[in-house]
């Protein structure tokens, strides 16, 4: 017997006549892929997804590890059995490829969140083509290997970090003293602040995922959870406790910290820096945002690229050709000789 899993289906059914709907990053709206009516998104006005939610530390919190497992699922289209597998809440039955969202619950970390695609499948499928076209040293049939690919779009999990700092730190720097270099060290103090640090919230979003959507986050353009902006794409739900998802952010905020440190100090050539920093008015969101991911082998390798679901930045792992990098070198190569002749012979005049 299946579990009675909080399922949005019935929402996701056309309401002229009951076909299958999928979101449409073009419109913003439920498209019934049977009869073509569009439906619009209903969206909760007392909801607001810009909120923060604080987090004290040193205090204990409520919040508990989540349990994941598999969760069967009956769908209520077909009765054919539906399986949410570890992390994922969205899915299509495989019998009527009706769209399946787990709602939001008690027995799940809350997505406060989410800003839904605004970029097309053909539009990230152009990105991909074209970003690898552009690629220089590329083996000559690495684009005919990407065409026979395909993207697909899911929402993965992140998080928002907002904290206020207060910093001690020391650095050492070299300085020219005449022809002497000399190593000088220096201490001093500073405030800053974190306002919406995007960091992943699951071990699946790579540095190249992060950065592909980094840049075009603004969190004025999150919308409250709805399932309806998964029907038709994959989704992960947030696994991470508030706790961990801190850890997961502190790679990128001691480099952000230390690039802060180097500013104000303002000094160059520095070769050693360390830090004290107190941590308070800790604020985070959970929220999804959208990616288009194209997964792709060559000689062997699984390489993937990217394309952000906002507004189609691309990024991308990438093979090279070692006959053109090697006749790039002898280009480069031949060219300082010819420069290096006339040079001097420019010099016997």
């Amino acid at each position: 017997m299946t579990e009675e899993l909080p399922i949005a289906q019935e929402d996701l059914q056309c309401t002229s006549c009951a076909g299958q709907c999928v979101y449409t990053p073009e419109t913003g709206r439920l498209t019934c892929e049977s009869c073509g009516a569009e439906h619009k998104i209903p969206v909760n006005p007392h909801v607001d997804p810009t909120i923060e939610h604080s987090f004290d530390p040193d205090v204990l919190q409520a919040e508990q590890p989540k349990l994941v497992r598999d969760r069967p699922y009956q769908c209520d289209t077909c009765g054919g059995e539906v399986v949410f597998h570890g992390h994922s809440i969205s899915e299509n039955c495989p019998y009527c490829h009706g769209a399946l969202v787990e709602r939001p619950s008690q027995e799940r970390y809350p997505t406060l969140g989410l800003i839904p695609f605004a970029v097309t499948q053909e539009q990230a499928q152009t990105n991909a083509q074209k970003w690898v076209s552009e690629r220089w040293a590329a083996p000559s049939d690495l684009a005919d290997v990407v065409a026979r690919s395909r993207v697909a779009g899911i929402y993965v999990p992140f998080w928002t970090f907002d904290s206020k700092e207060a910093v001690k730190y020391s650095i050492k720097y070299k300085v020219s003293v005449g022809k002497r270099t000399e190593t000088r060290s220096q201490s001093g103090s500073m405030r800053t602040e974190f306002d919406d640090l995007l960091a992943p919230a699951s071990p699946h979003v790579t540095p190249l995922i992060r950065d592909g959507i980094l840049h075009d986050f603004y969190p004025g353009d999150l919308r409250p959870f709805e399932p309806a902006y998964l029907a038709g794409f994959a989704a992960e739900l947030h696994h991470q406790s508030v706790q961990e998802g801190l850890k997961q952010n502190e790679p990128d905020k001691r480099l952000l910290l230390a690039n802060r440190i180097k500013s104000q100090s303002g000094k160059s050539r520095i070769v050693d820096l360390t830090y004290l920093t107190d941590t308070t008015g800790i604020r985070y969101r959970r929220i999804l945002l959208p990616v288009w991911i194209l997964h792709y082998e060559y000689s062997g390798k699984h390489l993937k690229v990217v394309t952000c679901g906002l507004k189609g930045r691309t990024f991308g792992e990438r093979p090279f050709s070692m006959v053109k990098l090697i006749g790039m070198a002898a280009a480069l190569a031949g060219a300082a000789t010819v420069f290096g002749f006339l040079w001097g012979a420019l010099q016997l005049y």
